[in-house]
């Protein structure tokens, strides 16, 4: 997949088939350009292998990386939750080595083409990002079951990578660069740990700004002890996931308790 294409060169092929419902051809239709045209977000490897149907979890893997994906595509854009599957199983899955990344597809019925695809890799997944649905009732067929929702909102910016965008392909070299910026989240010694980590690049993207000081984190201290109860020390807290942002490159440190998002310069 390369850049700088118009979404008309990105429609489907076999426009003409017909499998069953409308959304069973639009799975069919979305999984088969997927596995026609897309790379490795992680790896860069140029093809993706597409799992048997009946896989649960995840749809793709990556033959040269193991990194495992979950394709979830609909006609609209995607909202703050995401519909998943049981919430026992997700749960679990996280700590996984192969806990899938998930890629959010859009697209355009009548044209037969890709709007919009993004990728969420699968360091950004922590508890607080699978929320549990009310289990089935008494009288459903699977009385009891609970599934879950991906709360898209409890993810940072920096972990929704543009892969199409407005129909147009986002260069492969764009997407690895964004993709290898968060990496070092998978380094993190406890999920735990990835989730102050997160929680706090949530905190910074919210001030909405590329340059920020140290107090305006430290105004997000409320939210953070409510995150974290047993935590008797968030500022401290706060000051080492900074200084962990600032080691990796994600932050640059002005001195003075300035601070600047790498990615804007």
């Amino acid at each position: 997949m390369t850049g700088d294409k118009p979404w008309t060169n990105l429609g489907f092929e076999e426009p003409q088939a017909r499998f069953g419902s409308p959304s069973q051809n639009a799975r069919i239709w979305t999984e088969g350009w997927a596995a026609r045209s897309l790379f490795c977000p992680n790896c860069g490897a140029e093809k993706l292998s597409q799992f048997p149907a009946n896989r649960q979890v995840a749809d793709f893997e990556c033959r040269a990386c193991n990194d495992e994906y979950e394709l979830k595509a609909q006609k609209g854009r995607f909202g703050t939750k995401v519909l998943d599957g049981a919430y026992s199983a997700k749960m679990q899955r996280l700590k996984s080595a192969n806990n899938p990344n998930l890629m959010l597809l859009n697209y355009d019925a009548l044209r037969m083409s890709v709007t919009n695809l993004i990728v969420v890799p699968k360091h950004f997944f922590i508890p607080d990002v699978i929320e549990a649905r009310k289990p089935l009732g008494p009288n459903a067929r699977r009385a009891g079951w609970q599934g879950s929702h991906i709360r898209l909102d409890a993810i940072p910016v920096s972990g929704k990578i543009a892969l199409v965008q407005d129909g147009i392909l986002v260069p492969k070299e764009a997407v690895l660069k964004s993709w290898r910026d968060t990496l070092f989240l998978r380094d993190a010694a406890s999920l735990d740990a990835r989730g102050w980590l997160i929680d706090v690049m949530r905190c910074v993207e919210r001030i909405g700004r590329p340059a920020f000081n140290l107090d305006e984190v430290y105004a997000f201290e409320p939210r953070l002890s409510a995150l974290y109860p047993d935590n008797r020390n968030v500022r401290p807290k706060i000051r080492q996931q900074l200084q962990v942002l600032r080691d990796h490159g994600w932050l640059i440190f002005e001195g003075g308790g300035r601070y600047r998002l790498a990615s804007k310069g």
